[in-house]
């Protein structure tokens, strides 16, 4: 497919998939942790998946990254008040304070911009890793401020449901966009191979993100999953 194109269609789907929830979550139609963790775990999957659609062209990675990179300015003009934003505020911010958007938000798109330039379609690292942080940290803090009622013995804002969602939500993820890649992109299977790797990121990628540390999962989180998949795979 020509490059262009899959740029394009590539960056009209993610903006298609933020603005939407951006409306909703401006509308009142769902709340502000809602719409955060929608955003969070859908939008990642959307993006790996299109990177399906570029050609094997060298320059291909890094125009795919222009499409976290172009979102990530976006989050970060709006979190320093340059741009004028409120839906998107609404949307990604947990008490409507823009600047909460320079942590987590802004976090998550440097880690996309990053990762696809150092490992694009060539390893299943940077998928793994990428998948990790939105299936899991994503589902994680949803889950647990719903359903946890026992505290992590070693964090008091973490709970046990959320580290349960962690570790399943990232690995269902990542197991799932694997197993799209060996279908259409060729990627060496069978699928089997990964589930033993997968599951060992995900259990110490969970470890990391259980830590008692605020706004800063969407850096842990990626780098051990990169460095242990740097080992194993």
């Amino acid at each position: 497919m020509n490059n262009l194109v899959a740029l394009i269609a590539t960056f009209a789907l993610a903006l298609a998939w933020l603005r939407t929830n951006d409306f909703a979550a401006h509308h009142g139609w769902v709340s502000r942790l809602v719409s955060r963790k929608i955003i969070h775990i859908g939008t990642g999957p959307i993006f790996v998946l299109c990177w399906l659609l570029f050609n094997n062209d060298p320059a291909a990675r890094f125009m795919a990254a222009l499409v976290p990179l172009g979102i990530t300015t976006q989050f970060l003009l709006v979190g320093t008040g340059i741009m004028k934003d409120p839906a998107a505020v609404k949307a990604m911010s947990r008490t409507g304070d823009r600047r909460e958007i320079l942590r987590g938000p802004l976090f998550y798109g440097i880690a996309f911009v990053i990762l696809t330039i150092l490992f694009w379609r060539d390893s299943a690292i940077g998928i793994v890793a990428l998948m990790i942080m939105c299936g899991g940290d994503g589902l994680a803090d949803m889950m647990g401020k719903r359903f946890g009622t026992s505290n992590l013995p070693w964090s008091s804002r973490k709970t046990w449901a959320g580290s349960i969602a962690m570790f399943a939500g990232g690995w269902v993820l990542a197991v799932a966009v694997i197993a799209i890649y060996i279908v259409f992109q060729g990627m060496p299977g069978p699928l089997a191979q990964f589930l033993p790797k997968v599951t060992l990121i995900a259990l110490v990628a969970t470890a990391i993100e259980s830590l008692p540390a605020e706004d800063i999962d969407n850096i842990t989180v990626p780098a051990v999953s990169v460095l242990l998949g740097l080992l194993i795979f």
